[in-house]
């Protein structure tokens, strides 16, 4: 079996945007217009193909990412020449297409979706502009290096502004966005778009407007779409210099010349392209595709991925080809009713064949992939093989979870790991019945597979079961989700903040475990030295001293010459600072942002034991961070509330009262916008608060921002709450 499509042809791309913006309505545009399918799922009708969970059609909103596979063939092809030559037709390309969730709650599905994609399409509320978790999934894709087209939607909506949505655009996320069409009519008066490239008017007609119809610019916009030609030109021929000083001698070069410096450009990140239209009124979808094709990259358009030799630790790279060794890596763990657990991989280069062997770099095991799958949402496919750039599902690996890398075992390479945050709330959890006790152990362990930011834990005092996640409705879906897959009934708690503690002062401490029970004995001494640890970039980190190692808000210091501790009793001594750190001082909450500088100790030659240096390590480092003025941090939220006018004194007022920093205030149609900053502990239950103050015409949002020290009055409150 040969590959059907080259890989210049394949585009795996993401779809999106903030809660409400229309991606999962754009998506179903899409499958209808590629003919995947026949008829078109709405949202509000709970009947989407890539919402198809029960709890995403219930609530309307996406809470896992799904992939879809499709084909298209550019608007700009006649039709019959395109279906005559079927796969064949040079122009026709194979679309993987990952629609992600726009809640916040939710956000690693799009964190994951992106390390994996090559290209975005970023969809905007035509009303709204750029909202919070825009900021946040753009954010992400600047990390990933993501290519991304913009499409401003909804523009029949009452209140919608191209204008105004394309200026929060340059205001807060890249100046070097850059109108490729400009909508004609807004409202119920929006009919089409105006291609500012081609200097065309495109009108969508017949079923579910799957004619694109190309017209004159109508009379009274040509002044205005003359002057947005100008401005597109002049910023496509700043990318190159040749053709800027042919354009200052007055050449202006042809189209397709402009499309290909344009597509190298937005592939360099330097330009994105912003499209125009109504996904709900099947206006501009299409063209939206075409740009897919022109300028988002191909697998062979990326740079190389890189990952290490798992024995060596050398860096090394893989291309995007069929012939190279075999290298994948695993983005989602999902869970099937019928077929069990599925993986979804990346391939980044070789083929991978139904029945064969692949090698896990993390668990230096094997494991026998069973059944290859393509899917569409939740229908699938079966492959028997497949190729460098396509995104595929497994069935049969048992220990494979998110981040892993599958390669081949003769030629292991390990890709970067995807970095996920750390979960901000946290509930206690029992079975109802001695029967569902067994089963939820199961089950949670079953879903913190699937998600990397939902962990469970046990109270190690009390022997509860505690769930943490990134928010209310994260949890609140997790334990539904526990109902209904696993029939599993549950007692909850009250939501509680995953409070942290530091360190602010400098200072020493001995620890000393000596321990004589007849026999061989135990001992272990270790002199230590700890200050709060330092945020440092990415260069600055990989320029750090040999002896110096940082993990997850902890940095180890071997300071020791001489061998006044023995080298095998180093990292014992490392695992024992951990551990020690994992109960804090005031009320036992993980210690984070600790660096820790093991400078001086000693060792006896008979008794010393690695279990003696890992208990006098944690005893000194729990001395040394008691009598560094330790504190007790809290997670602060970026809270963005949008209220009618009369009712923003109380909003404002009532934010203030909850330890809130109003940061900003704009108006957005006729409602205003707050933006302010306040702690996670004070916002449980706030949606019925501001119902009930704004006769339930107010919303809000809220992502994780960092992490504060909590005031006095608080932290005594907190630690009062612990005893």
């Amino acid at each position: 079996m040969e590959r059907d499509y080259p890989l210049e042809k394949v585009r795996n791309i993401g779809i999106i945007a903030h809660i409400d913006a229309g991606k999962t309505t754009t998506t179903e545009r899409v499958l209808f217009y590629t003919g995947v399918s026949h008829k078109i799922g709405e949202v509000h009708d709970g009947e989407t193909t890539t919402d198809w969970m029960e709890q995403e059609r219930e609530r309307g909103i996406t809470i896992t990412a799904a992939a879809v596979t499709c084909f298209w063939t550019p608007t700009y092809v006649p039709a019959e020449a395109s279906a005559k030559a079927g796969a064949q037709h040079p122009l026709k390309h194979r679309f993987n297409i990952i629609d992600t969730p726009g809640h916040i709650d939710f956000t690693v599905e799009v964190k994951r979706s992106l390390r994996v994609l090559d290209g975005a399409v970023v969809v905007f509320d035509g009303v709204a502009g750029v909202e919070p978790q825009s900021e946040t999934n753009w954010r992400y894709a600047d990390e990933a290096k993501v290519p991304r087209v913009c499409f401003i939607n909804k523009l029949d909506r009452t209140g919608a502004s191209f204008e105004h949505s394309y200026a929060t655009i340059l205001d807060r996320l890249n100046k070097n966005a850059v109108r490729m069409q400009i909508p004609i009519g807004l409202e119920e008066k929006h009919e089409g778009v105006v291609d500012l490239l081609k200097m065309k008017a495109y009108y969508f007609e017949g079923e579910m407007g799957n004619k694109v119809i190309e017209k004159e610019i109508p009379e009274d916009m040509k002044a205005e779409a003359e002057k947005y030609h100008t401005e597109l030109i002049e910023k496509i021929v700043e990318q190159d210099d040749t053709m800027m000083t042919e354009y200052l001698n007055g050449k202006i070069p042809d189209i397709e010349t402009l499309k290909k410096t344009l597509r190298k450009a937005v592939i360099a990140n330097n330009i994105f392209p912003v499209f125009a239209g109504s996904a709900l009124k099947n206006k501009g979808v299409q063209l939206v595709l075409d740009a897919v094709v022109d300028y988002l990259p191909s697998p062979l358009d990326i740079p190389p991925i890189p990952g290490i030799n798992p024995d060596t630790e050398e860096p090394m790279v893989r291309n995007a080809s069929d012939t190279e060794p075999f290298s994948a890596l695993a983005f989602k763990v999902a869970t099937d009713p019928f077929v069990g657990q599925i993986i979804f991989f990346r391939v980044y280069s070789g083929t991978l064949t139904a029945g064969s062997y692949i090698y896990n770099p993390r668990t230096r095991n094997k494991e026998r992939i069973g059944r290859i799958l393509r899917m569409h949402a939740n229908d699938r496919e079966e492959v028997k093989k497949v190729y460098a750039g396509e995104i595929a599902a497994a069935v049969g690996l048992k220990d494979t979870i998110t981040s892993d890398t599958i390669c081949d075992e003769e030629n292991p390479i390990e890709l970067n790991r995807i970095v996920f945050p750390e979960p901000v709330i946290s509930l206690r959890i029992e079975p109802k019945t001695k029967a569902d006790q067994e089963k939820m152990g199961m089950a949670l362990n079953r879903l913190s597979q699937e998600d990397p930011t939902f962990r469970v834990t046990t109270d190690q005092e009390t022997g509860e079961t505690i769930i943490a996640g990134m928010g209310e409705l994260h949890l609140e879906i997790i334990v539904d989700r526990m109902k209904r897959e696993f029939t599993v009934e549950a007692n909850v708690g009250k939501p509680q903040v995953a409070y942290r503690e530091t360190i602010t002062g400098n200072s020493e401490a001995e620890g000393k475990y000596i321990k004589q029970s007849g026999g061989r004995g135990n001992y272990g001494h270790v002199k230590i030295k700890v200050k709060p640890m330092q945020p440092l970039t990415k260069e600055e980190v990989a320029d750090l001293p040999k002896n110096t190692k940082r993990s997850d808000g902890f940095e180890f210091i071997n300071s020791i010459r001489g061998g006044v501790i023995p080298q095998e009793y180093i990292a014992p001594c490392e695992k024992g600072f951990k551990e020690g750190l994992d109960r804090g001082i005031l009320a036992g909450f993980k210690m984070v942002n600790v660096s820790v500088d093991l400078w001086d100790g000693s060792y006896h030659e008979v008794d010393s034991n690695e279990m003696a240096f890992k208990i006098a390590a944690s005893m000194a480092i729990q001395d040394a961070c008691r009598r560094a003025n330790p504190v007790i941090l809290e997670p602060m939220m970026k809270v963005e509330v949008v209220t009618p006018d009369k009712f923003m004194g109380d909003v404002t007022g009532n934010l203030s009262s909850k330890r809130g920093l109003i940061e900003g205030m704009e108006d957005r149609g006729m409602n205003k916008v707050m933006r302010a900053v306040v702690p996670l502990s004070e916002m449980f239950g706030y949606m019925t608060g501001l119902r009930s103050m704004t006769e339930g015409r107010a919303s809000f949002t809220m992502e994780f921002l960092r992490y504060d020290i909590v005031p006095q009055n608080v932290a005594e409150t907190i630690i009062a709450a612990r005893k």
